[in-house]
């Protein structure tokens, strides 16, 4: 495959909030992606639930579907549960193209509670992470029997969210599961992105790429923010995250790290559109991101 580079609708209208980028036209979201470089799209709530016409909606802008988010809560039944609660998005995934299921643990999770401080954010407890670790592992078995790799959003306001806990889901899981890499929610987790590709290079099966401005993440870490007011910004302020080449992240770091990756990488930033215009900023993330893929020696 080696590396294209897609985007998330995210960057346009929000998944976990939708009023925010409510109002902007999925046609506008898509256009735009195109118009940036963006050679396929993930899967935003705008979008067809259906595969076929998901897929159909996506090629009339000449994008194709990199693949979507699955909640899990295989903290509250089997893997075998959880993957006859997945039999529609598997179906979709596969019917509009895609290879990879994007899943994140989020039966207790808080990042889409508006009233709820990161540092209320839920724990595995030591003696808890071999059975989720197995159940995982079984899930990603399924999937791959589905022709489907299963790629772990380590997310903020979920189990998996510092070093530590991405540490202990990679020790206590195996083949398949795949990590995705998210370098704007690792570096606000506490750990660093180029560190984490080089430590798990062998299982990253995907990664996203956004941006996080400093100022903005100790601000919300010292007052203690829920992300979504974080990632929305107080007042007409911007807020955490941004597209690569506006934030703190070293990209051309982490692509050296990720040397011999094939796959996407996808341009995100979640940010309200009114403050942050669409266009520009995916124009200058996906810039950044193909010559910092360059300087690294990966295209």
């Amino acid at each position: 495959m080696s590396i294209r580079i897609g985007a998330n609708p995210i960057g346009w209208s929000n998944d976990d909030l939708q009023e925010i980028g409510g109002s902007t036209p999925l046609e506008t979201c898509l256009a735009e992606a195109k118009e940036a470089g963006a050679e396929g799209m993930e899967k935003g709530h705008k979008l067809p639930n259906n595969g076929a016409a998901l897929k159909d909606k996506l090629a009339e802008f000449g994008l194709a579907f990199v693949g979507g988010w699955y909640s899990t809560e295989l903290l509250k039944r089997s893997a075998l549960e959880e993957f006859e609660a997945a039999e529609s998005h598997i179906a979709m995934t596969k019917a509009a193209g895609a290879s990879i299921l994007i899943a994140a643990e989020t039966s207790n999770a808080i990042h889409g509670d508006r009233q709820r401080p990161l540092s209320e954010r839920p724990r595995l407890a030591k003696g808890d992470w071999a059975a989720f670790g197995a159940k995982m592992t079984e899930f990603a078995k399924r999937l791959d029997g589905e022709g489907l790799k299963l790629c772990y959003h380590h997310h903020m306001g979920t189990i998996i969210q510092s070093e530590r806990d991405i540490d202990a889901f990679m020790a206590h899981t195996k083949p398949p599961v795949h990590l995705l890499l998210d370098t704007g929610h690792a570096r606000w987790g506490g750990a660093d992105p180029a560190g984490l590709a080089r430590a798990y290079r062998e299982r990253i099966g995907h990664v996203h790429c956004k941006d996080v401005r400093e100022d903005k993440m100790r601000q919300s870490n010292a007052e203690d923010w829920s992300f979504l007011d974080s990632i929305l910004g107080q007042g007409a302020e911007l807020g955490v995250y941004t597209v690569p080449g506006d934030g703190m992240i070293d990209y051309v770091a982490v692509f050296k790290a990720l040397k011999g990756y094939s796959g996407w990488v996808v341009l995100e930033a979640e940010q309200d559109p009114k403050k942050a215009p669409t266009l520009p900023y995916a124009k200058k993330g996906i810039a950044h991101l193909r010559g910092a893929l360059k300087e690294a020696g990966l295209v």
